[in-house]
């Protein structure tokens, strides 16, 4: 059977249903994300973010100074 749960997204507090149990019908299915981009959203995030929060987090990423991104990269490797 098909898991389902209401999760508040950690970023901006909307709610939204979390489809685990199936993640082909899942809000953050077809949204893929570069390793970094993978990275930070697991350093920065402990649960499931709404579908709106994950494409604005790959859109404001994809515009940082790559200087930036080395740096995210580089304290991300400190955290583990």
């Amino acid at each position: 059977m098909c898991q389902h749960e209401t999760k508040s997204c950690g970023r901006c507090n909307t709610p939204f249903e979390c489809k685990v149990g199936n993640v082909a019908l899942c809000q953050c299915s077809g949204i893929t994300f570069t390793d970094l981009e993978k990275q930070f959203i697991a350093g920065n995030y402990t649960d499931c973010l709404c579908r709106d929060c994950l494409l604005a987090i790959k859109k404001e990423f994809r515009h940082r100074p790559v200087q930036e991104k080395m740096d995210i990269m580089q304290a991300l490797s400190k955290t583990r």
